[in-house]
Order: structure tokens, then C-alpha cells, then sequence
């Protein structure tokens, strides 16, 4: 991402990224809208802006959001670096109706010495980060609906929760059922199994293969 600076405080395009981030920001963001160290503290102790953490800033006047903890924590850890992913990734897909109890975060192998944050898990990972397993939802890099199910099925979600999303990646066809078939062969047999398991089951209203 380029880390050139514009001449003086742009707040238009400070706004623009921040409201593509449900009102967050980083600091090195900032300096690309123009504003420096010092200022940025300024507006800190002013009130204009929050200080959420190291690094990380809040427009004090934006509205709340319902994943914001979520956005918060990813660009904590480096929006360049790591994507949302797991049951987190699952919350934000609006695939099956499981509740994270923190935020899920996958980054490099060689990225693992992130230090720990509060209600946040990092996954670190050897498998490349293919453009076929990412998307953007809400301005935040997430894993791709057939990579997210994979990955929470092989870090331990509930089966059924597994089932309903397959049932529903496939209904709103987020993913196929090929797809999700060949990703599974590079996991665990209880992955292929669950993954075969919740296409054999699937309603006959959700059996057409999408995007086939």
C-alpha cells in the first residue's frame, strides 16, 4: 500500500477511509490523508478522535456497528496482514448462526509474533493465501465463504453449524459444491467427512450446484 502523504490534514479523505472501516483507523492511514504524528495526537486530546489502542483510531462521532470489535481487531493486527476468518468470518458471511466468543484472525506463519490482544485469536497458516480465498465485505478482508468453512470445520465449530452453512453458501451461492468438494481433499478426513456429509443432507430446494 503505497505510504505516500498528501500536503496538510486532508479530512475528506480521512473520513473516506475511516467510514469504510465502520469509523476506524490507523495511524499510518492518516499520515496518507496528511496528518502527522503531532496532529493526530492534537485531535486525540481534543476529543475529535478516539484513541482505540496503539495505532488504532476511532472518529468519536461515527455510529456504532455490529462487528466493530471485529474491524477493530483486524486492523489492529495489520488490515495488509491479516484477514477475518473462522467463526468470525462465518459472523460477518451471515453463514450459520454461530456466536464467536472473540475475534478470529488468520495471518502468515512467518506474522505469529503479533503480540496477543484481548478476546482475539490469531491462526496463523502455511497454506498461501490463494485470490480465490479472500473477499472484501464492509471495506474488511476476510476469507472467501468456501475457505472459512473449511477452516472453522478444521478448527473444531459444531457440525451442525458447519451443515447450515454449507446449506446456505450453497443457497446463496457464495459457493459451489465443487468447490467446496476439491478445497476439502487438502484438509483433515473429519473435514472431507463433514463437508460430504452436509452436501448429502442438503435439502433438494439447495442440491443445484451454483455457478457450475
Amino acid at each position: 500500500m503505497d505510504d505516500s502523504t498528501t500536503e496538510g490534514p486532508d479530512h475528506e479523505c480521512l473520513f473516506a477511509t475511516a467510514s469504510e472501516q465502520h469509523g476506524f483507523f490507523t495511524s499510518a492511514q492518516a499520515r496518507r490523508c496528511g496528518f502527522t504524528r503531532f496532529l493526530l495526537a492534537h485531535h486525540a486530546e481534543t476529543g475529535r478522535v478516539i484513541r482505540v489502542r496503539r495505532g488504532l483510531y476511532r472518529l468519536r462521532n461515527y455510529p456504532s456497528s455490529l462487528h466493530e470489535e471485529t474491524v477493530a481487531a483486524w486492523l489492529a493486527v495489520g488490515e495488509d496482514v491479516a484477514v477475518v476468518s473462522h467463526e468470525s468470518a462465518l459472523d460477518l458471511l451471515d453463514l450459520s448462526d454461530v456466536i464467536p466468543n472473540r475475534v478470529h484472525l488468520t495471518v502468515p506463519r512467518s506474522k505469529r509474533h503479533h503480540p496477543a490482544l484481548p478476546g482475539v485469536a490469531i491462526h496463523t497458516t502455511t497454506r498461501p493465501m490463494r485470490p480465490i480465498d479472500v473477499s472484501v465485505r464492509d471495506g474488511v478482508r476476510l476469507t472467501s465463504p468456501t475457505r472459512t468453512i473449511l477452516d472453522a470445520a478444521e478448527a473444531g465449530t459444531a457440525p451442525e453449524q458447519i451443515e447450515i452453512a454449507v446449506w446456505q453458501a450453497i443457497d446463496r451461492a457464495l459457493a459451489t459444491r465443487s468447490q467446496l468438494e476439491q478445497d476439502a481433499r487438502n484438509r483433515s478426513r473429519r473435514v472431507v467427512q463433514l463437508v460430504a456429509g452436509a452436501l448429502l443432507a442438503a435439502p433438494s430446494s439447495r442440491s443445484t450446484p451454483f455457478g457450475e
